[in-house]
């Protein structure tokens, strides 16, 4: 009786499932159908709304990427807010008379500091126009708060927080489960730095891993430290012993040194927005969102023939034509596109990536280096360009890169699994083998590797490292040793990798658009135009509905355990030779 209860219950829940997505989809095409009538018009005396609170920021999204009537996701997924879309959004209050300020929530926004930095900057620049910015959250991370520092007036709810107390990053060591299921991780790797795989053999960082992520953690901390103490108007000894120290606590604190100009709550917030719109109280507060304002901004020189290709690779680097990931088919192909269109006259390759399979790599690196000899290539580096990511990188003109960016990792390994242990010991299953030759079952994962096997694995990992040592060296102009110096697998800064020669300019996309566009004497004559093409909104949120409440599902059964599932799902794509970076490095 017991299992037909819950054979039973699992009918009732996935048939309520069905009519509350069905009611939902509906309700969603109707959303869509109001938006596309809708003429957006920006009122006398209005604010830009920012509410990047709970967002992840990405490198772009669609150009409607509606925000469900204002309701949120109601299947509970984080919504993505667009870098390129709010910088667009940003760039056309700063002009628009009809903008008066930013009313700014960015609380717990999840985002990589490169990412930051660029919004920040976008911001920063909205302020020379003489408009006002306000920034009111509840409470705000380290992230939220870098962004909401550069406000004329920040205020915080009175039993709120200010997360600031400096950066770190955790990994999740696998040593002790595989020891526990009877896996034996086989490893092959050049570079003393090379910690990618340290997740599978070691149960805490080796010291050289911890040197790097000290070295880099400590750069972009006090990058973010004093970009704050200048918008503050403080010294950055005093912000940094604030810092250091934590000595915000609680909400009195933020106030007390200076990191916030009041508390208020939402409502006292709206009512300092009235009086600087110069508002009788209670009068209606008139806002538009970046989405709707970024679809006034006109498209810079729309007839000119010189156009700068800027193609988005952001993600994993793997073989085929996968979507979401950076795909050596597909990418090979836009790239091919933007190389023989006699309209685009440079090509911006912007970078977001760990890096990931050396051949998917190399193949990219090979369509940018053709594309090189006809037309100039600027490489732009986001959150991270790192491993895989510098190896496509590499043959670029001319590379820019974030302060904060993370970059380098010039290294490579090999990872194999014997899972001999699991399969005889633990799940009684056994196997045997008949063979026309002594290696015709090559790294055979029911057996440990032999001599022979780590021998070929070890001599092609460095035969892998010479050769992503030499595109380096060819692409930055830098004899091999050179490059070896400030190579082996280590980790670098966009400021550390410019002091060292793998860096030539800092900047975001805008300034390695600006290069390229004076690398073919464009002037102001030029268009910027983006690939891949992306898919409508609705296509791509129809395409992710069931991932998406599939790994809610997870979330939700495996509760704490979740990025411990994530990061065993991920071991599937670093079998093989890879050029990625040391661990995934989630700062917070």
């Amino acid at each position: 009786m017991k299992f037909l209860g819950n054979v039973l219950a699992v009918i009732i829940g996935l048939f309520v499932f069905s009519i509350l997505s069905f009611l939902v989809l509906f309700g969603i095409i109707g959303i869509i159908a109001s938006s596309s009538e809708k003429e957006v018009k920006v009122k006398e005396n209005t604010v830009l709304h920012l509410n990047l609170n709970g967002r992840v920021l990405v490198e772009r999204t669609t150009d409607n990427d509606f925000d469900f009537g204002g309701l949120g996701n109601p299947f509970g997924n984080q919504m993505n807010a667009g870098l390129i879309n709010l910088k667009k959004a940003i760039a056309e209050a700063k002009t628009n008379d009809n903008i008066k300020g930013i009313y700014l929530n960015t609380g717990l926004i999840l985002a990589g500091q490169a990412g930051l930095l660029d919004l920040r900057e976008a911001l920063l620049d909205f302020k020379e126009s003489g408009k006002f910015i306000i920034a009111y959250d509840e409470a705000y991370g380290e992230g939220g708060y870098f962004l909401a520092s550069v406000a004329d007036e920040i205020y915080l709810n009175p039993l709120g927080g200010i997360d600031f107390n400096g950066l770190a990053s955790e990994s999740i060591f696998l040593k002790g489960f595989f020891e526990k299921v009877g896996i034996q991780p086989e490893v092959f790797r050049v570079g003393e730095f090379k910690s990618a795989v340290e997740p599978f053999i070691l149960d805490k960082m080796s010291p050289e891993n911890r040197l790097q992520t000290q070295y880099f953690l400590d750069d972009i901390n006090a990058h973010a430290v004093n970009l704050i103490a200048s918008s503050l108007k403080m010294t950055p000894d005093s912000l940094m012993r604030i810092n250091s120290q934590m000595l915000v606590r609680k909400p009195a604190d933020a106030v007390t040194y200076g990191l916030a100009t009041e508390l208020l709550y939402e409502d006292q917030a709206h009512a300092k927005l009235r009086e600087k719109l110069g508002l009788e109280e209670d009068a209606d507060i008139s806002r538009i969102n970046a989405t709707d304002l970024a679809s006034l901004a006109k498209s810079k020189n729309i007839t000119s023939k010189n156009r700068i290709a800027v193609i988005i690779a952001e993600g994993e680097i793997v073989g085929g034509s996968a979507e979401g990931v950076i795909s050596s088919e597909k990418f090979a192909k836009e790239i091919r596109k933007a190389r023989k269109d006699d309209n685009i006259k440079a090509i911006v390759l912007r970078v977001n990536s760990p890096g990931g399979s050396i051949l998917a790599s190399d193949v990219i690196w090979r369509e940018l280096t053709e594309a090189k000899k006809v037309k100039p290539v600027i490489a732009s580096m986001g959150e991270v360009a790192a491993s895989g990511g510098y190896y496509i990188s590499a043959p670029a003109d001319t590379i820019v890169a974030q302060p904060n960016t993370i970059t380098g990792s010039i290294g490579i390994f090999g990872l194999w699994f014997n899972v001999q242990e699991l399969i005889n010991d633990k799940l009684g299953i056994t196997t045997d083998v008949v063979a026309t030759g002594e290696l015709s079952d090559f790294m055979n994962p029911g057996r440990p590797t032999t001599e022979v096997e780590r021998m070929i694995i070890q001599s092609s990992i460095e035969e892998g490292y010479e050769t992503f040592i030499s595109r380096v060296a060819e692409g930055r102009g830098m004899h091999p040793d050179s490059v070896k110096k400030v190579a082996s697998g280590r980790v670098w800064t966009g400021n550390q990798a410019k002091a060292r020669g793998l860096v030539d300019v800092l900047g975001g996309l805008d300034t390695a658009i600006e290069i390229a566009a004076a690398k073919i004497d464009a002037g102001d004559d030029y268009r910027v135009v983006f690939y891949p093409e992306q898919k409508p909104w609705f296509e791509e949120f129809m395409t992710s509905f069931s991932d998406n409440v599939q790994a809610k599902l997870l979330q939700v059964y495996l509760g704490d355990q979740y990025p411990l599932y994530q990061k065993i799902q991920k071991i599937k794509h670093y079998q093989g030779v890879q050029v990625r970076m040391p661990q995934d490095i989630t700062i917070k």
